[in-house]
């Protein structure tokens, strides 16, 4: 059984569809991303800054995204949601899932919460704003990076799929982001991947 901390329009919600994919037995429980509320303080004793996802296992327990996603894969190996080891495409698996946590997300970051990259709040709207082309450039290497694959990795889908999707669902034009329109091989997995049953029933409505 694991525990998963959740909270909508958050990472845990890749992490969610994963535990999905995988047809494990877990549990969810309710937290924030607003960091002016109380969060749960078995949360914060595993991840002090406060963030999601949180897994907690008998015997274990982690935090960031691309971590849990790699750690699940792994160890439910027969499920085949990542490359092994020895898989031709196992290195572009780890860098793919990298990138998003580092640079993908980052631009993200950037956009959405701008007061934690400047000193001032009359700075907050550049930092946006380069939060903004950032993401673009961002998005516009991974969509070079699928090609015509029919997957993120090729043939076989991948947690990398749903990575891909989750980040999608985060593009606001209101935040001034680009048109995932902009991404037609971005789009066209994000679209694939939305048709599975495991993202469906974690993602219902979006």
């Amino acid at each position: 059984m694991y525990t998963l901390f959740y909270a909508p329009d958050s990472a845990s919600m890749g992490v969610q569809a994963i535990l999905e994919e995988l047809a494990v037995p877990y549990e969810l429980i309710h937290t924030t991303i607003d960091r002016d509320k109380a969060r749960p303080p078995e949360q914060l004793a595993i991840n002090p800054n406060g963030w999601v996802p949180v897994l907690t296992w008998h015997g274990g327990a982690m935090y960031e995204c691309a971590a849990i996603t790699q750690f699940l894969c792994d160890r439910h190996s027969d499920a085949k949601l990542a490359p092994t080891a020895n898989e031709p495409t196992r290195a572009l698996y780890l860098q793919t899932l990298v990138y998003f946590s580092s640079s993908v997300q980052n631009a993200f970051q950037l956009s959405y919460y701008p007061d934690r990259f400047v000193d001032s709040p009359a700075d907050e709207a550049s930092a946006q704003r380069r939060g903004n082309r950032r993401l673009r450039e961002t998005w516009q290497i991974i969509d070079h990076q699928i090609g015509n694959n029919k997957w993120l990795l090729g043939d076989v889908f991948s947690a990398a799929d749903i990575y891909l999707f989750m980040l999608s669902t985060w593009l606001s034009p209101d935040k001034g982001h680009p048109s995932i329109d902009e991404f037609s091989q971005v789009k066209r997995i994000a679209n694939a991947a939305k048709q599975r049953a495991s993202i469906q029933r974690v993602y219902d409505g979006v």
